[in-house]
């Protein structure tokens, strides 16, 4: 079983609309939203959920009034000044850092675990998904990826499917570090620009700090194709395998609107014909990496 992760060093490349499209040309395979700070994929997927479940992480303090002594110790230990005079906790202002918790003498502060978001498993026309959506401003955002994946792994297991395809998180922090973890290859999707190949070579560095194998695609090339071919010289300098340039075109646009992917909307086009030709190379490159 192998797992392809697309991911992008800034929002807005195209990836997920890229993952959508893969998971039409794709057979047996299980869907991965890892991106639950914005989850998207399940725009393009409509999917049917046929699990729901709660995803707990984290705590935020509740002081007990009537054993509280008001010593006000909490008070001056909070850095965050989430306690106020009355010795009530701002749930807004508290860090859930669990100092206060720790250090009251009368043992009459709370840190229950919250519910921060909730995970689905769900089926779609090409197949089970796995997908999140993490609650407003809530954090753990890399354990709920970490979840996502793992359960995304068993259901593969179980159906004994070939491929999970993962729709990863963009730019390079804790999030995008649990999507990754484990795959067997990643995609970058970059796009023609300054800022563009800036990015993605920042998540390239981390994909070799993690000694993963990863492939680049340009999208939107035809915009600024100088900038498009000093992508692709980066990535063959680096010994990362670039699988191809996708132009700008109206059609992705058009595809999600009607919440279809670029396939099920005209599967004849001529960007259609290079991402099928750029997957038939994610493909190859992969079952290399995989038997390397």
């Amino acid at each position: 079983m192998k797992e392809i992760v697309v991911i992008s060093g800034k929002g807005g490349t195209g990836k997920t609309s890229l993952t959508a499209a893969f998971a039409s040309l794709a057979k047996k395979n299980i869907l991965c939203d890892a991106d639950v700070d914005a989850a998207d994929l399940h725009l393009l997927m409509a999917p049917k959920i046929n699990q729901r479940s709660d995803f707990t992480g984290g705590g935020i303090a509740v002081i007990d009034n009537e054993k509280c002594s008001e010593c006000g110790l909490c008070r001056e230990m909070c850095r965050f000044d989430a306690i106020k005079e009355n010795f009530y906790v701002d749930e807004i202002e508290c860090e859930g850092c669990g100092v206060c918790v720790d250090f009251c003498p009368e043992q009459a502060i709370d840190f229950p675990v919250k519910t921060c978001g909730k995970w689905f498993i769900s089926d779609t026309r090409f197949g089970p998904m796995v997908h999140a959506a993490l609650g407003i401003a809530e954090e753990n955002s890399g354990k709920l990826v970490t979840l996502v994946r793992h359960e995304a792994k068993k259901l593969a297991e179980e159906k004994n499917a070939d491929m999970i395809i993962t729709d990863g998180p963009p730019g390079t922090g804790c999030p995008v570090i649990a999507s990754i973890g484990g795959a067997t290859a990643l995609l970058i999707v970059s796009e023609p620009t300054v800022s563009g190949l800036h990015d993605m070579k920042r998540v390239a560095q981390l994909a070799e700090h993690f000694k993963i194998p990863s492939m680049v695609c340009v999208n939107k090339s035809d915009l600024n194709p100088e900038m498009s071919a000093n992508i692709e010289k980066f990535a063959n300098d680096n010994n990362m395998i670039f699988t191809g340039r996708i132009p700008f075109d109206p059609l992705f646009t058009k595809a999600m609107v009607q919440g279809k992917t670029i396939f099920e909307y005209d599967e004849k086009s001529d960007t259609c014909k290079i991402v099928e030709k750029m997957w038939t190379s994610i493909i190859a490159s992969s079952s290399i990496n995989n038997n390397n």
